[in-house]
Formats: structure tokens, C-alpha cells, sequence
């Protein structure tokens, strides 16, 4: 099962776990000495700046699917998230400059953190916080020949700070067919991640069946688990088209034009208990979607603000934001929360 190493950091003492996360993390992803060593850097230098900019944070390190799939089991990547309550950024675009460096960090700056990752994005608000995601895979950049015009990313947070998340998300491609599943294994900890887990290692092996079909192949492989609510939405870029269908209480939210509108999915649990017919919608697709799932650690009637994820942002920075902006030190988490968001590729980038 995959670990999801969750690290508030409060004080310094807290900076080398950060690090020691980000290389562990960088060994289970495969990854060589350089990059190994850039992923600690940008770690420790991130960890830093929540302690000089926002007093507190928490850092996020995880081994994710890459933003743009590619055929077959994709290649995994480190990604490190932080997320503060802080004061924010007043010149986030300074901020990111080569050379900017807060007195007392290590020098390298949010600049060269942005160079030594293959993919890196600031958010900031004044008054609400930042989000910074960097991530480091083995080869360099994220882009790849036949990108599909989509970008996927998501944030896992654990409760209570635990080894392993019951909450996954995984992200496949078949062709023009590319499938985002979220899993929420029920309950949290251990047994629920491995329930998650199953849930994500069938999908690998499922990537070109519809949701509603593939479905039942995940409730055939959850059995003997403690079982998951799952929630699949697979976009057709060929037709600009997107279906989805779930089972259980992972919350589809998809953007239309100005208004949000929520794909609804059957009770029940995968590996459990399955409704008799699963229902599957189907919806365009268009430049200006935008869907995010989440698991019910954020609160039920949450619903995204009107400028949630518009381009060019990042789409792991929007389901980081959501984390941050859905929630607040004083309000306590119940559950593990993931948030995993498929967002179009802007027109200016490849």
C-alpha cells in the first residue's frame, strides 16, 4: 500500500522529517541520485518558507500519476504540497524570480525550486494562504508527444496524520479514453487503504472499459476488503465527451459555463453491497469544464467558488486550494480527505 507522509511543520526540528519524506518518498518512486537529491532540496526549502512566511504549514508528500498519461502503467512522480493559513504572498510573481530568497533560508528560492522540478505552482491569497506543489518524476518535464489537452491532479491527506490514507485516486489512458477514479476505502488506516488500493490496481488493468462496466470489475476485486465508495469519470477527447458513474459517497462536482452541476452516483459500497444497476451520465465536455471529486472528508455541502482552477492553474494546486479554503485550523478532520480535479490543458501550453 502506499505511504501518503504527512508532515505539519510547526517548528524547525520539523524541516529534516519534510526532507527525509521527500527521499523516502523519492526511493519508492524509482527514482536516480539527482533527482533524489532535488526532491530533498526543494522539500527542505518549502518546509522553510512555511515556517518564515505563514509561522506553520503542513507539507504533503506523495507518489502520484503524472499530470499527462501516457499508455500503459504510467511512470509514478514525487510530489510535495504545502498548505498554510498564512498571510500570503503579496508578489507571487517576484517570489518565484531567480534570486528571490527570505534571509535565512537555504538560497535556493521558490525560483530554483521551480527549475529543479518538472512541474512547480504558487498560489496565494493575501489573508487566506498559500499552496505550493512541486513535483520531481525521473524524466524531465511533464509534457509527452499526443498530450490529450487534459491535466489531471489531486491531494491526499490522512487522518489524523497516519502512515497510509484509506482515501486513492489513479489516472489511466486508453487511447483517447482517459479514466480518473476516486476510491475512499471505508473507515481509514491500513485496512482501508488496502481496499483503496485494490480498487486502483483493477483500474490499471481496466483503463478502457466504460465506468458503468467498470464498476463490477471493481467490486469483484474489493471482496474480501472492507470495501470503498468509488467514483469513475472517463473523458472521450475525441468526441468531447465526459461519462461517469459511482457508487457510495464520493461527490462529483462539474463545472458548466457559470454553474456547477453535481454527477450523482448509487448508494452502496464497492466490494460490499452493489446496486442491482449502476447509472452512468454522459455530458460534453468542453474548453472551459472542469471536474473535481472529493471524498467526504471535505464537508458535504461544500461547493467550489466561481474562479476554482481557472487556467492556467494547476490542477493539483486546485485540489490543494480546496483542501485549504473547504477547511481551517479550528475545524477538526473526521475522516481521510482526497481531492482529485481533471482540468483542460490552457491553449498556451503544450
Amino acid at each position: 500500500m502506499p505511504r501518503v507522509r504527512y508532515v505539519p511543520v510547526q517548528d524547525p526540528t520539523r524541516v529534516r522529517d519534510v526532507r527525509v519524506a521527500a527521499e523516502e518518498a523519492a526511493a519508492a518512486a524509482g527514482l536516480d541520485e539527482r533527482r533524489t537529491a532535488a526532491a530533498a532540496l526543494v522539500a527542505t526549502e518549502l518546509a522553510t518558507n512555511l515556517l518564515k512566511h505563514a509561522q506553520a504549514g503542513e507539507v504533503l508528500v506523495d507518489v502520484v500519476d503524472p499530470p499527462v498519461p501516457v499508455e500503459g502503467r504510467p511512470e509514478r512522480v514525487v510530489q510535495i504540497t504545502t498548505i498554510d493559513h498564512g498571510p500570503g504572498i503579496p508578489d507571487v510573481d517576484g517570489a518565484l524570480r531567480d534570486g528571490f530568497s527570505t534571509a535565512g533560508s537555504l538560497g535556493a528560492g521558490l525560483g530554483t525550486c521551480r527549475r529543479l522540478t518538472d512541474g512547480f505552482a504558487l498560489h496565494s491569497v493575501l489573508g487566506r494562504g498559500t499552496v505550493a506543489v512541486a513535483r520531481i518524476g525521473s524524466a524531465a518535464g511533464e509534457g509527452s508527444a499526443g498530450a490529450p489537452g487534459v491535466r489531471v491532479g489531486g491531494v491526499n491527506v490522512p487522518f489524523a496524520g497516519a502512515d497510509f490514507s484509506g482515501d486513492a485516486w489513479a489516472w489511466v489512458r486508453s487511447g483517447d479514453r482517459l479514466t480518473l477514479m476516486l476510491a475512499d476505502g471505508l473507515g481509514h488506516g491500513s485496512e482501508a487503504a488496502r481496499a483503496s488500493t485494490a480498487a486502483v490496481e483493477e483500474l490499471r488493468h481496466r483503463a478502457g472499459l466504460p465506468p458503468a462496466e467498470c464498476l463490477p470489475r471493481l467490486h469483484t476485486a474489493l471482496a474480501g476488503t472492507r470495501g470503498a465508495a468509488v467514483a469513475v469519470a472517463q473523458l472521450d477527447t475525441w468526441a468531447g465527451r465526459l461519462r461517469f458513474a459511482g457508487i457510495g459517497n464520493v461527490t462529483a462536482r462539474l463545472r458548466e459555463g457559470d454553474r456547477w452541476r453535481t454527477l450523482l452516483s448509487r448508494p452502496g459500497i464497492v466490494g460490499v453491497h452493489r446496486p442491482g444497476t449502476v447509472r452512468e451520465e454522459e455530458v460534453a465536455w468542453t474548453p472551459e469544464s472542469l471536474l473535481i471529486l472529493h471524498t467526504d472528508g471535505l464537508p458535504g455541502r461544500w461547493t467550489p467558488p466561481p474562479d476554482t482552477g481557472l487556467p492556467p492553474a494547476d490542477p493539483a494546486v486546485t485540489a490543494a486550494v480546496a483542501v485549504r479554503d473547504a477547511g481551517s485550523p479550528a475545524r477538526p478532520v473526521r475522516d481521510d480527505t482526497a481531492v482529485a480535479v481533471l482540468a483542460p490543458v490552457p491553449p498556451d501550453r503544450p
